[in-house]
């Protein structure tokens, strides 16, 4: 696949409609607490990293993002831990300088893990290795990462030491330069607070989602009261090959991930990344609308997550909860001003009758 052919996949993918959980008028995002050794990175090819993602154009060309970020994470009601999550705000420090990672880098994920922790534990310390370790990385950067997530599925197949029956979510961000490649496979949800203004950047892989349901019902699974095959409640994950069946073959789990690209731009104040725990309880735009909020009292990205969390956690979550926030900026975001219009508004007196008209008949 050619790096044009790459980047338009890319481009459809952008035009595609957004597919909801509750109220998903607006965006929300999670956060979590764990750190994964990254040893053994490899067969880096010399080329600048930027081939294969969008280039930044010539507009605010002297932008350039930082990337700093926090995460909390709480069991919530149930009785296990499966979640996991990573934070690394600086890639150059997991690559060496002579693999020809040229632009600033970061990366980020969290993995909503079920049937137990193996597969979202695994997932959580070797996705980001498989990508670096991909020979089309840094040329074709989403390729790399779509065999780094196939890697990362077939290899919970095989290892003895793992239950083949655990599965996870896994949503991650990879960012090179100004470039931001979001990669999803699950419920886990991305999205971006943009002055204010909640983005969705990754679609929920639910089985009753139209995308995923006719999909499923193509390949010859079922969805009984929401569930894919009566068993499992996303449409997308690595591992849980009890479902899965022989490697090769093609059934209605996926772990394909869906990809989004955005070239980070000065009105891009921050990212939430989250487990389905806390958009199952909040919308998308609440969660920016907060983050916002926080971020002018005190601009410290783990003080917003746990501000999610706990948030979630009121309104009777059910679920583990996992937050993860990135800002692109070491300044809190600024005060959104309104202007004040000096035009004055009128209404005549027929006007005003018909109002009352209709204001008495309700």
């Amino acid at each position: 696949m050619s790096a044009i052919e790459e980047n338009q996949e890319v481009s459809d993918g952008l035009n595609q409609p957004n597919a909801g959980k509750p109220p998903r008028n607006h965006p929300g995002m999670r956060h979590c607490i764990s750190q994964a050794s990254l040893a053994g990175t490899s067969a880096l090819e010399p080329n600048t990293v930027m081939l294969g993602l969008k280039s930044p154009s010539s507009d605010h060309c002297a932008y350039v993002p930082i990337f700093r970020s926090g995460s909390y994470s709480e069991m919530g009601p149930k009785q296990y831990m499966e979640d996991e999550h990573i934070r690394v705000d600086n890639l150059k420090e997991h690559v060496d300088e002579s693999k020809g990672l040229l632009s600033q880098g970061a990366y980020y994920g969290v993995f909503d893990g079920h049937s137990g922790v193996d597969a979202a534990s695994f997932t959580q310390k070797n996705l980001l290795k498989f990508i670096l370790e991909d020979s089309h990385f840094p040329s074709m950067v989403k390729k790399a990462v779509r065999n780094a997530f196939q890697k990362a599925d077939n290899e919970l197949a095989d290892t003895k030491s793992l239950d083949r029956t655990s599965g996870t979510t896994a949503l991650i961000a990879l960012i090179l330069g100004r470039t931001m490649l979001i990669a999803n496979a699950g419920d886990s949800r991305a999205v971006l607070g943009k002055r204010g203004r909640a983005v969705e950047l990754s679609k929920d892989h639910k089985p009753n989602a139209t995308s995923e349901k006719l999909r499923i019902e193509k390949l010859g699974g079922v969805i009984f009261d929401g569930y894919l095959n009566g068993q499992l409640s996303v449409a997308r994950a690595l591992g849980d090959w009890h479902i899965k069946g022989a490697k090769g073959s093609t059934g209605p789990l996926s772990s394909e991930p869906e990809f989004e690209e955005v070239v980070l731009s000065e009105e891009d104040e921050f990212l939430i990344i989250g487990c389905d725990g806390l958009w199952d309880v909040m919308s998308s735009q609440y969660a920016v609308t907060i983050v916002r909020k926080e971020l002018m009292l005190h601009s410290d990205p783990e003080k917003c997550s746990k501000f999610l969390v706990k948030e979630a956690l009121k309104r009777n979550c059910c679920d583990n909860l996992t937050v993860v926030v990135i800002c692109f900026s070491h300044d809190p975001p600024p005060r959104i001003e309104i202007p004040r219009t000096t035009r004055r508004r009128s209404m005549s007196a027929e006007g005003l009758d018909l109002l009352k008209g209709v204001l008495s008949d309700i």
